[in-house]
């Protein structure tokens, strides 16, 4: 900080006073040497003109004086006042400085923060993959127990890390796509008489195809009951692809469960035994294809389901001795075909349906059983190919007109 340096008013002023009159008393003293030393006459009379011009010498004197006193306090006061704001700009210069700094010390601030977030994120996605790599291995064991363990740990593991929950269920859809034998008690069929020989079964094979079956049954629960919960739950799976392609089933609850969005694939699913329950599904947007599915020897139902939008397609899809419900089902919008599908000796009913759109059946197959879109409600009638006499195949009972 710059210091004023400046003397005492009181010495300043006697000091300026002093050398006021020292110059006058030389300026005197050097006129009268110039006018060479005349002599002063003396009067014996002082006359009122003289006392005049005594007094006029010693005004001037005095103003001479009161002029250097206001002259000494003038500097001074532009000085303090020059250092005023010499001071009041250092003290800019200082806030300015602070200022700056404040902003110097918010920015390594946030470049912490960014740092530690930076490596809570590494050791959040360091964990995640630890996780993922865990679970994988467990999905992998040979022991039904330890399968069941990595199942739920995938499924957890889904819940926690929105990142990469497409990748936990693509490998819990996987699973499902591995193959697969279900156990001799999976089956519908009827029971085998007791003049009939018993198969041949290895009671560890059967055992170890049942805890499979138990794990394959859990994944389905799994997925079921995060398709079951709202949009704005955090732990919904909804919007995400599902991909079944191959998938053998003998039985599993995806009833109420909403896929929305992204792509479901059943296609070339094989529902072979047990109970696959599918009511009140709701199918929106994206694309549902049962393609080549096959249903044997098993029940599904599609009771209530909802198809809206999207593409839902049951091409080439085979009923087989199953009983198969769509009772109920709306089909409200999009594309909804069964192309070269085929129904043979089993129960397929669409009681009660209601089609919002064109429903192709072109090249199906009716071969025995039962198929019926008795009280199904149709927007436009459904498309079928034009049959021999124009009667329909025996067991395909249309809708009322």
């Amino acid at each position: 900080m710059p210091e004023l340096r400046l003397w005492g008013i009181r010495r300043s002023i006697a000091l300026a006073v002093t050398a006021a009159l020292l110059l006058v008393v030389g300026l005197f003293a050097a006129a009268l040497r110039y006018a060479g030393w005349p002599g002063l006459e003396r009067d014996g009379t002082v006359t009122a003109a003289t006392l005049f011009d005594l007094l006029k010498l010693v005004f001037a004197v005095v103003a001479g004086v009161g002029g250097v006193a206001a002259l000494v306090v003038a500097y001074r006061r532009q000085r303090v006042a020059e250092h005023a704001n010499a001071l009041a700009e250092i003290d800019q210069k200082l806030a300015h400085a602070a200022d700056l700094r404040a902003e110097v010390t918010k920015a390594l601030a946030e470049a912490a923060d960014e740092r530690a977030k930076i490596e809570t994120d590494r050791n959040g996605v360091r964990l995640f993959n630890e996780r993922f790599t865990k679970a994988s291995e467990q999905l992998g064991s040979e022991k039904a127990a330890v399968r069941l363990a990595g199942a739920y740990a995938m499924a957890g593991l889904a819940d926690d890390w929105r990142e990469g929950r497409q990748t936990c269920i693509d490998v819990l859809c996987a699973y499902l796509r591995m193959p697969y034998t279900p156990p001799p008690d999976a089956s519908n069929e009827a029971p085998a008489q007791a003049d009939d020989p018993a198969p041949a079964v290895d009671v560890g094979t059967a055992w170890t195809a049942r805890e499979e079956r138990e794990v394959r049954h859990t994944v389905i629960r799994l997925i079921g009951r995060h398709l079951r919960l709202a949009d704005d739950n955090a732990t919904s799976w909804r919007g995400y692809d599902f991909d079944f392609t191959g998938a053998v089933f003998d039985g599993g609850d995806l009833a109420d469960v909403t896929f929305s969005g992204g792509r479901v694939s059943f296609a070339e699913a094989q529902f072979i035994a047990g109970r696959s329950y599918f009511a009140g599904a709701v199918f929106s947007g994206g694309q549902v294809s049962f393609a080549k599915a096959v249903f044997a020897g098993m029940e599904v139902s599609f009771d209530g389901a909802v198809f809206s939008g999207g593409r839902v397609s049951f091409a080439r899809a085979v009923f087989k001795g199953v009983r198969v419900s769509f009772d109920g089902a709306e089909f409200k919008s999009g594309r909804v075909h069964f192309l070269n599908a085929v129904f043979s000796d089993g129960a397929t009913s669409f009681d009660g349906a209601v089609f919002g759109r064109t429903v192709s059946f072109g090249e199906a197959v009716f071969s025995g059983g039962r198929v019926s879109f008795e009280e199904a409600d149709f927007e436009v009638p459904p498309r079928f190919d034009s049959w021999p006499g124009g009667r329909p195949p025996d067991g395909l009972i249309l809708p009322r007109s």
